[in-house]
């Protein structure tokens, strides 16, 4: 009986471990640019948003903005994000070049820069 509850706590504990572990993720930097291939079809004037009160002081808004699915864009809803020390929002913005156009995904981006 001694040796189960041995075997119980041990996979408790390792379940518990898991867990607390599943929220630790290293995200890669990401590139200014994401959509390599060419878009033709220019984006769509973005649309209205009505803004809430943020849900805590300070937090900071996000617009919205249209997004590409490989087939059409689509509208990308704004949200509220907790400020980052040293570091400012750089917003979603599209770019033409010629007759294409470069999806330029917002990011947060060392003040001063």
């Amino acid at each position: 009986m001694n040796t189960q509850r041995s075997i119980r706590i041990a996979t408790l504990a390792a379940a518990m471990s898991s867990l607390a572990l599943a929220g630790c993720v290293v995200a890669p930097a990401q590139s200014p640019y994401v959509r390599y291939e060419p878009i033709m079809v220019a984006p769509p004037p973005p649309q209205y948003e009505v803004v809430r009160v943020a849900p805590q002081p300070g937090y900071i808004w996000i617009g919205g903005y249209w997004g590409w699915n490989g087939r059409a864009h689509n509208w990308v809803p704004g949200r509220w994000e907790a400020p980052r020390a040293g570091y400012r929002w750089a917003p979603h913005r599209w770019e033409a070049h010629g007759k294409e156009w470069r999806e330029r995904p917002g990011h947060w981006e060392l003040q001063g820069r």
